[in-house]
């Protein structure tokens, strides 16, 4: 393994112009992860990974095709590139695809300022199975916790570029290191479950193994004994935890290729209302030390800071190159890719905030439903109706009374967002910054 992935993109795209390709791109990943799981004390799995993963994408005039594989040999390379403009020539003819054009790239392409790699030592098994067993001993000493169901401590790193026959080259590394418990309380029936965890790019950002089973504990804990409210229509405050799906359907509907096919609720609300003025949505590809974070999407081409909704209107959609295209508009820097398929797709994300605590948010709602997690869904994309199931806790003069379990919750998202009511509580490290989230007026179906 001593071909750098730099190395391996130039040689993928030399292989494409000798098989006949008129243009291509190439996307070459080295990446290491390890998986310690951990349960009663014993190592339950270990798991550890190393690969070297390619992907390439060739034109022929309007026609293209894409090909991945994990071959680094040059003869394999050349394979893939014979096979992959074979390929293109049996496709239809499209007219919005191709790469951008030199001007388009992205010219600040050192990523080092992002701090998305931790140079540190990676850590030993034994380091990793130490912290499971830490978070699930914590669990495990707090009283009426019967069980875990998993304490889990991970680490990855990635070294990934990216080439282009218009002359793009750019590359990045990026780390992660992850630590999850699932405890369970009671038994029988009657169990119930609940989680902590916490991701970081720096080890020395994660929080404490022991921080995280005792709250993962608190937590399945408090959801013991539940009971169904009665169906009616009420307030529904979501959780920070959880709140970020309710703006993951925005951004999905946002989403140029939705668009595009005309399968979103949103297809025809640019330049209207989407959530309440005091709110804005902002993407920020360029915070320090965030997973969602970097200088040039999968196509070169620059990402920048931009509202996607501004004091509550929706200012434009999420665009590579060929959707933009297709829609008449210039992407926004934010295609994404796999090994073999390119597609929009948001960065990091942050939601204004409010000036209440979600306590004040449970006070205000006076009587109704907080939702700590939610399971299922049932998203219309093209009305935007919404239904999920949810669990949480019921609210009674601004007090959590019992715990809520087995229910259902639904609405529509246009009308949702529009009357959105945010807290304080994000937590400003995530790639999503979102708030716990008041709704007014939803359906629950209980007993």
């Amino acid at each position: 393994m001593t071909d750098t992935p730099q190395e391996l993109a130039a040689a993928l795209l030399d292989a494409a112009r000798k098989a006949g390709a008129d243009a291509a791109d190439a996307l070459a990943v080295e990446a290491t992860a390890q998986s310690i799981d951990v349960r009663g004390g014993t190592l339950e799995q270990a798991e550890r990974s190393e690969s070297r993963d390619l992907g390439l994408r060739v034109f022929l005039g309007q026609r293209s095709a894409s090909i991945s594989g994990s071959d680094v040999r040059p003869a394999a390379m050349a394979e893939m590139a014979t096979r992959a403009v074979a390929m293109a020539r049996e496709a239809p003819e499209d007219p919005y695809i191709g790469l951008a054009e030199a001007e388009q790239l992205a010219t600040d392409r050192d990523a080092a300022r992002l701090d998305l790699f931790d140079a540190s030592a990676e850590p030993a098994p034994a380091e990793l199975e130490e912290d499971a067993r830490r978070a699930e001993a914590s669990a495990l000493a707090q009283d009426g916790i019967t069980r875990i169901d998993s304490a889990a401590a991970q680490y990855s790193s990635q070294r990934i570029a990216l080439a282009a026959t218009n002359g793009f080259a750019g590359s990045y590394a990026r780390t992660s290191r992850s630590l999850f418990c699932v405890a369970i309380a009671g038994e029988g029936l009657g169990m119930e479950r609940d989680y902590d965890g916490d991701s970081r790019v720096y080890q020395s950002d994660l929080r404490s193994a022991e921080d995280i089973g005792e709250t993962a504990a608190a937590r399945a804990l408090e959801r013991l004994n539940p009971r169904k409210p009665k169906t009616g229509a009420y307030p529904v405050l979501f959780d920070e935890r959880i709140s970020s799906s309710l703006i993951g359907h925005l951004v999905a509907a946002a989403n140029g290729a939705q668009v595009a096919r005309g399968q979103s609720w949103l297809r025809d609300a640019m330049g209207e209302q989407v959530l309440p003025e005091a709110l804005s949505l902002i993407e920020d590809p360029h915070r320090p030390r965030v997973s969602g974070s970097r200088l040039f999407d999968a196509e070169g081409l620059p990402t920048r800071r931009r509202a996607m909704i501004d004091e509550g209107v929706l200012t434009g959609w999420t665009l590579d190159l060929a959707n933009a295209r297709k829609l008449g508009m210039q992407s926004t820097g934010n295609a994404a890719r796999g090994m073999a398929s390119v597609s929009p797709s948001a960065w990091n994300l942050e939601l204004t905030q409010g000036d209440q605590s979600r306590e004040d948010l449970m006070r205000q709602m006076g009587t109704g439903l907080l939702v700590t997690s939610m399971i299922g869904a049932t998203i219309n994309p093209n009305t935007g109706d919404y239904s999920r199931g949810a669990a949480g806790f019921w609210i009674e003069n601004g007090e959590a009374v019992y715990p809520v379990s087995g229910v259902t919750i639904a609405g529509n998202l246009r009308q949702m967002l529009r009357s959105l009511i945010p807290a304080n509580d994000a937590r400003p490290w995530l790639s999503r910054v979102v708030p716990s989230l008041l709704v007014e007026g939803l359906t629950l179906a209980g007993e």
